[in-house]
C-alpha cells in the first residue's frame, strides 16, 4: 500500500521559513516524479514544484520561483520542499504527489490528473 506522509508544516511570520518532507513507503521512490502542490481555502489545488526521478530535474510556479527548493533523498524515500521569504499568500494546505512516469513535464506537471498517489495534506499559515 502506497502511503505518503508530510510533515514540517506549521505556523510562521512573513519573511521566514519553513522545510516540508514527505516520507514516501509502499512504491519505487527512486522511479516516481514527486510533485508538491498546494490548496487555499475557497480556491483550487495548484502545483507548486515537481522533481523528476533521474536526472532530479525541478520546475516551479512562477509565483515560488527563487523563494521555494525542492529536493529528495531517494535513499531515505523523501521528498522535501524548502520554502523561503514566506508571505501570507503561501498560506495554504501542502500536499505531496508521485508520479509514475518519473519525468516532469513543463506540460503536464500542474495537473492534478498527472499524479498517481497523494498524501494527505498539511497545513501552512503565514501570519503576524
Amino acid at each position: 500500500q502506497v502511503q505518503l506522509v508530510e510533515s514540517g508544516g506549521g505556523l510562521v511570520r512573513p519573511g521566514g521559513s519553513l522545510r516540508l518532507a514527505c516520507a514516501a513507503s509502499g512504491l519505487a521512490f527512486n522511479g516516481f516524479a514527486m510533485g508538491w502542490f498546494r490548496q487555499a481555502p475557497g480556491k483550487k489545488r495548484e502545483a507548486v514544484s515537481c522533481i523528476g526521478s533521474k536526472d532530479h530535474t525541478a520546475l516551479y510556479a512562477d509565483s515560488v520561483k527563487g523563494r521555494f527548493t525542492i529536493s529528495r533523498d531517494d535513499a531515505k524515500n523523501l521528498v522535501y520542499l524548502q520554502m523561503n521569504s514566506l508571505i501570507p499568500e503561501d498560506t495554504a494546505a501542502y500536499f505531496c504527489a508521485a508520479d509514475s512516469m518519473g519525468k516532469c513535464h513543463k506540460s503536464a506537471y500542474y495537473y492534478t490528473e498527472t499524479y498517481d498517489f497523494w498524501g494527505q495534506g498539511i497545513s501552512v499559515t503565514v501570519s503576524s
